[in-house]
């Protein structure tokens, strides 16, 4: 980088001027007064100057200078050496920051920047001899006016002596700003440097204050960014401070004061101000500094105090300031108003390698080590460049044995220097989320965010907000919906739970390696200080325990096995104050008397037979496959349960009533326990959402619902034997969803079921005793009552027993009816509903309401229709045809007019599999519309009817205002005996006026008013149709 270079360059100070006019007066006494102050400074003599080119001493000189002083006189650009210097010297400025000032001796600023008096004669002659279009003169003219630009010095009406004195104090200034040091190697620096003078550019115009917050974890090379970031625009500021280390000084005493006095003083040069306190200190900043364009970099914040006592909100300083605060907590800078923040990421592979490779190979020593060795290491730091340079350097001149022995010590145990650093995050955490963060680094790295907030909340920890917290101290990463940490954060973590006693696992907070949990069980060295216990085994493994294993673990409140297989000679007590127990394959296990404090309970494959005591705070429960579960006990004295699921368990036989009266039970759902028969006869549950009883078959009667249950939203009952809902269904007030799908018992559905306004979908398939779906009719008691169901748009009443249809005779019943399913029943006729077109249009096309007697038709929200029903004919208003495709030509009136299409197939006997139609319609020879249409085995011949409003069909396209359009209908797959179609317009007589165009001469293609029309070739009848 440009800036860490000029701490080489040989020349403090470059003079550029014009001899004649000034060598033996101003210039002799300005080069004194530099030589005085010890700069070293270039000032040529005549021999440099003879020859017609600049001599290379010359530019060697301008580049190994730091700043360039070009004295703009009289008669300095009458000379083409001075002219050829001070191109070179800009040059210099724009490719290596050179900093530059113009002196005006004797000349108006505007005399060089204009072009006027002596400097427009000599330009002339220049041109005169060179060219006017010379590009050596046009170089001239262009440096010219770029150093006349710049901030200096100008002579008017001022002793030369004060000039002279104004300009030393000044190079001084620019002089003492020595660049930072970086690092020993730079790797992917420069780039993120780059980048943040781009963000610093976009985020603000360049007379705002900005500030911009750097973070990420320790050790991923933040200080390194801002050192770099600060040496690269320093020069473009007045005054400049770097202050390192905050967060460590500020602890010390009067240490905020000390930072304010160093800050102070840098950007002030070096002026001793007396600093009385933290406020006094704010009043000096903000009185010195409001008026300078400062930069200023706080590295290492971790405190609003810090951030309150430094730099304020930014708006201390004048305009055009940069305040740079590097931390490892993001929540500090979004609460400081922050807004322009740059995340620190680890290195990628290959940047990570080449980094790796300098400490550990220096000066590209050859060492023989191999590949796998070096992937080992990299795999170790993992990106972070801390990690990469300590462990690059402790390798270095290593043979491949000390490569092994020190990749297996560390994969044991952290490395001391990257663990302190990695540490400090952790040491300004709270209890709450320091245990949260053990946890995560323990037992959790990688599992869903969800289920973490779950099993920590269970545990009494405030986990929403310490993951916040975690995530904003760079700790962890929220990677699509899973926490993850770096390995290193994570091995730290794990050492810190390790060093509670490093050689008593029985003494340790957190237990996550089988051997040390066997130790623990096996040889009874359990005590108080476990509190949590989770193995997640790979492969499963099996131990034998005393039955009191956990009993000497009083504050034992997580306890998590899987793939462990554990046995007992008698029940495993466990401790009362566990909060948390998920055991696949548990033993029969038991609590001590007097109330629990679990909160979570989940088995799979358990022994235990029955759950009973005292639980207050229990929250969820889960059986999954525990064969030996026989009943569900009172659980009176669980008023805080809010899910109770249970799948499979084959011996359940009773669910005790009190399930029915919990008031803060949200799910319920109790699937295939083949053996369930009693359940609660009562549900008041009115927190429930969601209810499932799905594949208990030989459950017979349903609940009765004697209140509304206002959250109800899905119920799911199919496949028992239940023979009748409760006419108190009609409490389910806001159900949805009701699944009664193969309960080949139920005979009839009570008439309250009208009643549920908000119910969307209706499953009754396999249900082969339901001869018969309630009428709609008008309420006797209340006329004006709205009947029907408004919101039911899917009724499935395949393979029921229903011989007549009359319930979709009422058009405004179903007024959002989209897919209806009337396949494998006893139908001898098509619905009048379906076969007349009156009728069908009023149910399915539009959608009819009914409000105090007065029915509306509404066509402003169009529903995709699908009907299946047995027949062999076709309704009498589709239009036949007979090949796989169907074309037909709208008028210009209609185009964007009509309100859909519809067709039907009529589908033979297909018993084994589901088999599929696909559609596609073309609108004008562009594919507007596809879809596949799956159709279920069926016993007889049934008659499939699909309707597509226009607006599948149009699209946003606007249709030719004096134009016809092209519609044409293919189907693929289409085993269908018949097909038809039908334009569905407003008027019915308008569904009539398509015309059809006829084959080209060749046959292939299609013509119409004697043009061939745009779309696919002429498509015949399948083979077989």
């Amino acid at each position: 980088m440009a800036s860490s270079s000029n701490s080489k360059k040989y020349y403090h100070v470059f003079l550029s001027f014009r001899g004649a006019d000034v060598r033996k007066n101003f210039l002799s006494h300005l080069y004194a007064a530099l030589d005085q102050k010890g700069l070293n400074t270039f000032m040529d003599d005549e021999e440099l100057r003879k020859g017609e080119e600049i001599s290379p001493a010359l530019m060697r000189a301008i580049e190994d200078s730091r700043i360039a002083i070009i004295i703009f006189s009289k008669n300095y650009a009458s000379s083409r050496w001075c002219l050829e210097e001070l191109a070179k010297i800009m040059e210099c400025k724009e490719r290596d920051g050179l900093i530059v000032f113009p002196v005006f001796y004797k000349v108006e600023p505007r005399e060089v920047r204009t072009g006027r008096e002596s400097y427009r004669r000599a330009i002339a002659k220049h041109e005169s001899k060179f060219g006017k279009n010379s590009e050596k003169v046009k170089k001239w003219k262009k440096a010219l006016s770029k150093a006349s630009n710049l901030s200096g010095w100008d002579l008017k009406n001022r002793y030369e002596e004060g000039l002279i004195q104004s300009i030393v104090k000044e190079l001084s200034i620019h002089l003492s700003r020595r660049p930072l040091y970086v690092t020993k190697y730079l790797v992917d620096v420069e780039s993120r440097v780059q980048k943040l003078i781009w963000l610093s550019q976009n985020e603000s115009a360049g007379s705002d204050v900005l500030m911009i917050g750097l973070w990420g974890p320790g050790g991923i090379g933040k200080t390194t960014i801002a050192r770099a970031l600060f040496n690269a625009i320093e020069k473009q500021f007045q005054g400049c401070s770097f202050l390192e280390r905050v967060r460590e000084r500020s602890n010390l005493s009067d240490g905020l004061v000390a930072l304010q006095k160093q800050l102070l003083s840098e950007i002030l040069l070096h002026k001793e101000l007396t600093v009385y306190g933290v406020g006094g200190g704010i009043s000096l900043i903000r009185d010195r500094l409001c008026r300078k364009k400062v930069l200023l970099v706080l590295d290492d914040v971790d405190e609003m105090d810090q951030l309150d006592a430094l730099a304020g909100k930014g708006d201390w300083f004048g305009k055009g300031s940069r305040i740079i605060v590097t931390t490892r907590d993001k929540h500090l800078l979004t609460s400081n108003g922050i807004n322009c923040m740059y995340e620190v990421e680890k290195l990628g592979y290959y940047e990570a390698r080449v980094l790796f490779s300098q400490h550990a190979f220096p000066n590209g020593k050859s060492v023989e080590i191999r590949r796998d060795l070096i992937d080992r290491a990299l795999y170790y730091a993992n990106g972070l460049p801390l990690a990469l340079e300590v462990l690059g350097s402790s390798l270095c001149d290593r043979n491949e044995a000390a490569w092994e022995s020190a990749l297996h010590k560390l994969s044991k145990s952290p490395d001391k220097t990257i663990n302190k650093v990695l540490k400090t995050s952790f040491d300004g955490l709270d209890e709450n989320e320091r245990n949260i963060f053990l946890n995560i680094a323990c037992f959790f790295k990688g599992k869903r965010i969800e289920y973490i907030k779950e099993v920590l909340d269970d545990c009494g920890f405030d986990t929403t907000i310490g993951i916040e917290i975690l995530i904003e101290r760079s700790l962890i990463k929220n990677y699509h919906g899973a926490l993850q940490m770096h390995d290193l954060i994570q091995l730290m973590g794990k050492d810190i739970a390790n060093q509670e006693d490093h050689k008593n696992p029985g003494k340790h907070s957190r237990l996550w390696l089988f051997e040390d949990v066997e130790d623990v069980l096996c040889a009874d060295l359990g005590t108080d200080a476990i509190q949590a216990i989770v193995l997640d085994l790979s492969t499963p493994k099996k131990m034998t325990i005393s039955p009191d294993a956990f009993t000497k673990m009083k504050m034992l409140r997580m306890l998590i096995l899987h793939e462990v297989h554990i046995s007992s000679q008698g029940p495993i007590r466990l401790p009362n104050a566990l909060r948390c127990l998920e055991w696949p394959n548990a033993p029969n296990l038991e609590f001590g008397p007097g109330p629990k404090k679990l909160v979570k309970l989940h088995f799979r494959n358990s022994l235990t037979k029955q759950l009973g005591g005292n639980y207050p705070n229990l929250k969820s429960i889960k059986f999954i496959d525990c064969n030996s579960l026989a009943s569900i006990p009172d659980f009176s004295s669980a008023p805080n349960l809010e899910s109770l699921y249970i799948l499979r368990c084959e011996s359940l036989e009773e669910v005790d009533q009190s399930i029915g009266y919990l008031g803060k039970l949200k799910l319920l759902e109790i699937l295939y326990c083949s053996n369930l028969r009693i359940f609660p006869n009562t549900l008041k549950t009115k927190s429930l959402q969601e209810l499932h009883l799905c594949g208990c078959c030989k459950l017979e009667k349903c609940p009765d619902i004697p209140e509304k249950m206002e959250h109800l939203r899905d119920f799911d009952i199919e496949s028992t034997a239940i023979k009748e809902l409760p006419a108190s269904i009609e409490n389910l007030v806001s159900v949805e969803i009701i699944r009664l799908a193969f309960c080949k018992n139920l005979m009839r559905l009570p008439s309250s079921i009208q009643k549920l306004k908000n119910l969307r979908d209706l499953n009754l398939l396999g249900c082969s005793n339901l001869a018969m779906f309630p009428k709609i009719l008008e309420d006797s008691i209340d006329p004006e009552n709205d009947v029907g169901l408004p919101s039911l748009r899917c009724l499935d009443l395949s393979a029921s027993n229903l011989s007549e249809a009359e319930f979709l005779e009422n058009a405004f019943s179903f007024p959002k009816l989209m897919n209806l399913f009337l396949s494998n029943n006893k139908l001898t006729h098509l619905p009048t509903s379906i076969n007349n077109y009156d009728n069908w249009k009023d149910v399915f096309v539009y959608s009819r309401n009914q409000s105090k007697g007065v029915s509306v038709a509404d066509v402003s929200s169009p529903k995709k229709v699908d009907i299946l029903v047995n027949g062999r004919e076709m309704p009498e208003w589709i239009l036949p045809c007979e090949e796989d495709s169907v074309s037909f030509m709208v008028p210009p009136d209609l185009s964007d007019k009509f309100l859909g299409l519809a067709f039907c197939f009529i589908l033979g006997q297909y018993e084994n599999s589901l088999f599929g139609i696909d559609v596609t319609i073309f609108v004008n020879g562009k594919k507007k519309y596809w879809d596949s249409k799956h159709v279920p085995p069926t016993e007889s011949d049934h008659v499939s009817l699909v309707y597509i409003p226009s607006v599948h069909i149009r699209g946003e396209e606007k249709p030719l205002q004096d134009d016809w359009t092209h519609i044409q209908v293919c189907f693929f797959r289409a085993f269908a005996k018949k097909r038809g179609f039908r334009l569905i317009c407003e008027q019915q007589e308008d569904d009539l006026r398509v015309r059809f165009p006829t084959p080209s001469a060749d046959g292939n293609n299609l013509e119409f008013q004697g043009k061939i029309l745009e779309g696919i070739q002429l498509r015949k009848k399948s083979p077989g149709n």
